[in-house]
């Protein structure tokens, strides 16, 4: 009897899983051009050909942790409300996340989250699969912007601006210091950044506070925002 399609694939996922968890702790304790797909495969308890049925790549392994995070500016806008101007939205999602110390954020000071973000950061072949990450992400964007330069303009200004703010945060912590000392700087960057995009995006009101407490673009339809 075959199994049910629901718990094949719950399977997959916790052989995914099983083999990117054994990657990053080999990763973590050897550097990543010191471990090879054997190591990996050996401590996760597959063979090699299941291995990369599952990531084809070593540089795949690491950067399965950012996989949930692919897409997710492009899906703030889409799913934001229409009264929002999808800068505002970006804004509080960025905050947000800063609120709740979310890796992709910079703002966590785990010790594995910290060691992982250096060996992403250090590793040339892993910071070259994370830029194609963001230039993917800057294409999803500016599709849901605007089909036109205006858009991808907007897009790549987006992207860089929460890439130097989460590498701002990383690098504070990794120097020694905790989340919670570094965290009003961080909202205070995230805040001035992205009124700077306010402004950068058409935008000639000064932003000021929403109700919120988080810095809004005031006033603005999409379409002001983003004139056609």
């Amino acid at each position: 009897m075959s199994e049910p399609v629901g718990l094949r694939a719950r399977k997959k996922v916790r052989t995914r899983d099983a083999i990117a968890d054994a990657a990053i702790s080999l990763f973590l304790a050897r550097g990543f051009d010191q471990v090879s797909v054997s190591d990996i495969a050996a401590m996760a308890e597959v063979s090699k050909p299941t291995l990369f049925r599952y990531f084809a790549t070593k540089e795949d392994l690491i950067l399965y942790r950012f996989a949930d995070h692919n897409g997710e500016a492009a899906r703030v806008v889409r799913d934001r409300h229409p009264d929002i101007a999808p800068i505002t939205a970006l804004h509080r999602h960025f905050r947000a996340g800063l609120d709740r110390f979310e890796p992709v954020t910079g703002l966590n000071d785990h010790p594995e989250v910290v060691a992982f973000h250096r060996l992403v950061f250090t590793t040339p072949s892993l910071a070259g699969r994370l830029l194609q990450y963001m230039l993917d992400d800057e294409d999803a964007l500016a599709a849901v912007l605007d089909p036109g330069v205006r858009g991808r303009l907007q897009a790549a200004q987006v992207i860089a601006v929460q890439r130097v703010l989460a590498r701002t945060n990383w690098q504070k912590i990794a120097d020694g210091r905790t989340a919670h000392d570094v965290r009003p700087e961080a909202v205070a960057d995230a805040d001035h950044a992205f009124a700077r995009l306010c402004h950068a995006a058409g935008d000639s009101w000064p932003a000021a506070p929403a109700r919120s407490g988080k810095l809004d673009c005031p006033g603005r339809t999409e379409s002001q925002i983003m004139p056609g």
